[in-house]
């Protein structure tokens, strides 16, 4: 294999090539044939076929799974400030084209492999540009592509006042990444003093606190999907199960719900859920629990709800728990049939990767079955569109949304 570059050479089995040739940018530590005995951990390799035909080049993982993550299958591109200012612009122009103006102010700037960047994750909340890395090639790169983030905004005449590392995840610890959080040094930039901001999505306003908060401070890709729960909860009695910081249930009571109740297991989520309420003028609209919501339910009186948002964490992580996953699901969901008068409304969510949509949507007819019920379907979603799908990274495809009515 020929390249311009003087890059190592990682050979893939024939099994690797196959599985590259379906497009998808991870090659596999148990995929590798052959590799250089000397190699920069985080550096760039060339990938090549068992045949010396070049497959692409990419970042080096030393310790992870993913030996290599392909950043490009282009032979002459150098994966220099300009390769990476033209990811960035790219990843930008698309927001803009996607997402109104005012969407853009609380959007997901880039989302990993499907905007070209392998382990990088950044949203923007208002002035507030908050990112999580989980490789180790996007870690070594940061002090260019920092900056490269930063001005490319504020090029645009967006106002953004720094960059916060959200880099307390336990995944980067198998990149052999320490875990750590705290504002990215901007040359001539001065660190603003804040953990939190105010972002107005759908008409409603939350507090983000991008500090403590689960993962980045706020879960940005159910967007508009709240946005149809505002639509049809008008004079209705809504639950919001898994409320996190209570963005469903506002939306239901902004939406002219008549009562809605908010649950979630985290005292820390329903302190803050609380506080969102009151920053709308809600909180006489909107009851708050702490509780387990499988016990919640339990408690709930057969038909004592017209709506019922189902939004919990990801049952499972990996195939291993699949299984054990759908069961989770088929429990919840008839849980919250059960609640629901006949002729109600569900909202049923889950973000998921390892259970597909026809497994999801088995689950919920398993639960209407078990609830004498049956489906009308009003709207199947996915993810908002600032979380791009790519077809040849079914990682990126992972929420599902259904809203449904019982009959």
């Amino acid at each position: 294999m020929k390249t311009k570059r003087d890059y190592p050479i990682f050979t893939v089995t024939a099994k690797g090539e196959r599985w590259l040739s379906t497009g998808h940018p991870w090659l596999y530590a148990s995929d590798v044939a052959a590799q250089p005995d000397t190699f920069e951990n985080g550096g760039i390799a060339d990938v090549a076929g068992t045949g010396g035909k070049y497959l692409g080049s990419g970042f080096i993982s030393e310790k992870s799974k993913i030996r290599v993550r392909l950043l490009s299958r282009n032979a002459n591109d150098n994966f220099d400030r300009t390769f990476w200012q033209r990811r960035v612009e790219y990843a930008w122009a698309y927001r803009k084209s996607v997402m109104s103006e005012t969407d853009r102010k609380a959007c997901r700037l880039i989302f990993g492999e499907a905007d070209g960047f392998p382990g990088l994750t950044a949203d923007r909340f208002d002035d507030i540009i908050v990112t999580q890395t989980t490789s180790f090639g996007m870690e070594k790169i940061k002090p260019m592509l920092m900056p490269i983030i930063y001005d490319t905004l504020t090029a645009d005449r967006e106002k953004i006042s720094g960059i916060y590392e959200r880099d307390d995840e336990a995944m980067r610890q198998l990149e052999g990444l320490e875990e750590k959080k705290g504002y990215y040094p901007l040359p001539d930039v001065a660190t603003p003093g804040k953990d939190s901001v105010i972002i107005v999505e759908n008409g409603v306003k939350y507090i983000v606190d991008f500090v403590n908060g689960q993962k980045t401070g706020f879960y940005l890709d159910q967007k508009y999907n709240r946005r149809s729960i505002m639509d049809i909860a008008r004079g209705k009695r809504v639950l919001d199960c898994c409320t996190h910081t209570g963005s469903f249930a506002l939306c239901a009571a902004m939406g002219g719900a008549d009562r809605v109740t908010a649950v979630d297991i985290s005292k820390g989520a329903i302190e803050q859920a609380e506080k969102n309420a009151k920053l709308n003028g809600l909180s006489d609209k909107v009851d708050f629990v702490v509780s387990d919501v499988f016990d919640y339910l339990d408690t709930v009186k057969k038909g004592e709800y017209d709506l019922i948002i189902l939004d919990p964490p990801a049952f499972t992580k990996s195939r291993k728990t699949e299984k054990a996953a759908y069961r989770g699901y088929v429990s919840l969901n008839t849980k919250a049939m059960k609640a629901l008068r006949r002729g109600g409304y569900l909202a049923s969510c889950s973000c998921s990767h390892f259970l597909g949509e026809k497994e999801f949507k088995s689950a919920i007819e398993a639960a209407a079955k078990q609830s004498s019920m049956e489906v009308r379907q009003i709207e199947y979603r996915r993810q908002a569109a600032d979380h791009p799908i790519l077809w040849n990274v079914p990682e990126t495809d992972y929420l599902k949304f259904y809203l449904i009515q019982l009959v």
